[in-house]
């Protein structure tokens, strides 16, 4: 019996933008139910013959959603867990799959042990939860210490996903995600510089708890077989086909894509 997603038809919003969230989370004002912008959208999808949908970041956070302050609520800008869960089970019950985005490489510098780090200095008990966070400079923001960001990006901190604790922390999040919103998979942000191993772990952990769970990884360019196998990523994003697919539908001609 193939896997669900092989026969999917998936469509994605990015939550933060369509609902008219702000653009910043001040992480005082009371949650507002932004998500519930979402069951509008139901006819339409079942219309296009959607039957799986993948969200973009939802999960409490400063500006984005790629820059994660917590990982167990979702972004007060959205709603509450409640609102999540309730559209969830409206998907379901209208014949759609859920699958979540999840911003494991790094986090944002809102995020609750960067901000103990900050707080604490080499006293922080989670000094060693960021990639090659060092007391011996300063970062860019000013800190009394330099870390590792993701391609250069100061306000998205490189988690060490080495780190037992990390992934015990990342781990419990997907499990709350599976409880309490019954999702189907995940899409992994900046799959491709995340360490395979993290990867490994995360499938053992997501398909010994669901079987039929899907992982897709965010993969650039590179040998996306590395990645994808049975060990790691159920798929891939292939942002090396966009050039192909573009000129052969701007132009008619095929040549390049096949």
């Amino acid at each position: 019996m193939s896997h669900w997603s092989c026969d999917a038809i998936f469509y994605h919003i990015y939550p933060l933008g369509l609902t008219g969230a702000p653009e910043r989370n001040d992480f005082a004002q009371p949650p507002v139910a932004r998500l519930e912008q979402l069951y509008d959208w139901m006819p339409h999808l079942k219309a296009l013959g959607v039957n799986a949908l993948y969200l973009g970041p939802l999960f409490e956070s400063t500006a984005h959603g790629y820059d994660t302050a917590d990982y167990y609520h979702v972004d007060r800008r959205l709603g509450t867990d409640e609102t999540l869960a309730k559209l969830s089970a409206a998907l379901h019950s209208n014949g759609m799959r859920l699958v979540l985005d999840a911003v494991f490489n790094h986090v944002g510098r809102d995020f609750w042990a960067f901000r103990d780090v900050q707080s604490r200095g080499p006293h922080s008990p989670y000094r060693d939860w960021f990639h090659n966070l060092r007391f011996d400079g300063r970062s860019p923001y000013s800190d009394p210490f330099t870390y590792e960001p993701w391609a250069g990006h100061y306000d998205l901190v490189k988690l060490n996903l080495g780190n037992p604790a990390v992934r015990e922390h990342l781990f419990g999040a997907v499990a709350s995600w599976m409880d309490n919103f019954v999702i189907d998979g995940l899409r992994l942000d900046a799959a491709d510089v995340i360490d395979p191993d993290f990867l490994k772990a995360l499938a053992a952990f997501c398909k010994g708890r669901r079987s039929d769970f899907w992982l897709m990884g965010e993969i650039v360019q590179g040998d996306y077989r590395r990645l994808v196998n049975p060990q790691m990523l159920d798929s891939a994003t292939n942002y090396e086909c966009y050039k192909g697919l573009y000129s052969s539908l701007e132009a008619a001609n095929y040549f390049e894509i096949a």
